[in-house]
């Protein structure tokens, strides 16, 4: 069943929330504070979309993106302003043109399940953004809509407790976005959004608008305490004799050809003496794991947080590019034995197989869509702070307009993370693991109207 947008934060809700009148909402800091003259266009954009609403007889969205000053955290400012209990979004690859994206908030939040869910917000998103009153952006993620959020790793994943709030398929449209990128010198965009409903005022849209950013504030990312009060327990969600017996089964299905490959996982809980601040341990994933995609993604009192050094697709117009990621070893402090460890896996038979596993199976994947597609004829090590890997980077021209989700749809999951061949696997991984994997092990990113994202 196709999803339609639920409607988040309306003029209604967000003057509620901040118990002020229309039109009475307290100056902005200075450094977020509209200008006179994108007040106005973000004003005579209201307007327009309000009258688009009432003559289509349904939302649309709208949203205005300006300049900040390039020395903004994008990150710092979403964790130092969220509020308690809405969504929130930073997806951070510092050793990339410091590229950042956070999000505060919900105008939009599009949601499926199921085989079809991302065919189905991939239908919605192209929906909301083809009547979108917005900028059009100079390059992928440079301004108009935004939607951030991620997938379960399976069609029906996130149906435990631990994973209320992340559902197999959902994207949000945020209230605020901000963004940041250096090609030569660095730049800082914020985009904001309103979804028009056709009994809207546009003032009123407009200082809703005002109020939140109003509300946003700068503040470095809080440190995590080194050494905490308390004792923190450490325990297995199952026994570790389960996994074991997992794997072991999983080598005999792979000793008798049934399965090339297969990835399995284990949960392991850690229980502190009191609650985690996700910003804190934001500040130490971008600042150990520069190399990989940081990210947060907060639904609830929950929050995602993950460093990883995969990525799944990139779409800018006609280029794709993926890395194909697979085959691992450790690190060490010695810069002579990292070196020889990482001599040992590009010789080691067994981690090249599993790296070619993972390129064939990309590349059978977008060879019907592309004009062309190539692969590194070697691979490389991708080194992080505590481990190393083998990675191929992988490029492709496509032939026809795929968007990035439809992208998404037909390469989850990668042999990286499932298994080969998939169909085989896909049903062996949650019966051997016996655990909601959620959205462990999902893609996690953006999208722009364009279709283009990560």
């Amino acid at each position: 069943m196709k999803p339609s947008p639920t409607r988040r934060g309306g003029s209604g809700e967000r003057q509620r929330s901040r118990g002020r009148a229309p039109g009475t909402t307290s100056p902005a800091p200075s450094r977020f504070r509209l200008s006179e003259r994108d007040r106005e266009l973000l004003r005579a954009r209201l307007e327009l979309g309000v009258q688009r609403a009432r003559r289509a007889g349904s939302e649309i969205l709208v949203t205005l993106t300006v300049d900040l000053p390039a020395d903004v955290d994008p990150s710092a400012v979403v964790c130092a302003s969220r509020r308690t209990g809405e969504a929130w979004f930073v997806f951070e690859q510092p050793e990339r043109r410091r590229t950042a994206l956070a999000a505060l908030g919900e105008v939009a939040c599009l949601t499926g399940s199921g085989p079809e869910r991302f065919a189905s917000v991939a239908d919605s998103w192209r929906a909301l953004g083809a009547t979108a009153v917005s900028d059009r952006p100079e390059r992928p993620g440079s301004g108009g809509p935004v939607a951030v959020g991620g997938f379960a790793f399976a069609a029906t994943g996130g149906s435990t407790p631990p994973w209320k709030g992340f559902e197999p398929a959902s994207l949000v449209v945020p209230e605020v976005l901000l963004s940041r990128e250096e090609r030569g010198e660095p730049r800082v965009r914020l985009t904001v959004s309103a979804l028009a409903a056709p009994d809207d005022v546009s003032a009123e849209l407009l200082a809703g608008i005002e109020g939140r950013l109003g509300e946003l504030r700068e503040a470095p990312l809080p440190l995590l305490d080194p050494a905490p009060t308390g004792r923190h327990e450490v325990v297995s969600a199952m026994p570790p004799e389960h996994y074991e017996g997992a794997v072991a089964r999983a080598v005999e299905l792979i000793r008798a050809s049934e399965l090339q490959k297969i990835v399995l996982a284990r949960e392991v809980q850690v229980h502190a003496p009191r609650p985690y601040d996700p910003a804190a341990l934001l500040g130490v994933l971008r600042e150990e794991f520069a190399a990989c995609n940081v990210f947060c993604v907060g639904r609830g009192d929950a929050t995602l947080l993950a460093a990883s050094p995969e990525l799944l697709v990139r779409r800018e117009g006609h280029r794709v590019s993926t890395l194909a990621l697979a085959g691992s070893t450790r690190r060490s402090a010695d810069p002579a034995v990292d070196d020889h460890l990482g001599e040992g896996l590009l010789r080691s038979k067994k981690d090249r197989e599993e790296q070619a596993i993972v390129i064939r199976r990309i590349e059978r994947t977008l060879r019907p869509a592309s004009l062309w597609i190539t692969a590194s004829p070697e691979p490389v090590l991708v080194r992080v702070a505590n481990i190393q890997h083998l990675g191929t980077p992988i490029r492709a021209q496509l032939a026809r307009p795929l968007d990035v989700i439809e992208l998404l749809e037909s390469m989850h999951p990668t042999p990286a993370v499932g298994g080969e061949p998939i169909e085989r696997a896909r049903p062996l991984i949650p019966a051997l693991e016996g655990l909601d994997r959620g959205w462990y092990a999902g893609p996690v990113g953006w999208v722009d109207a364009t279709g283009d994202g990560e």
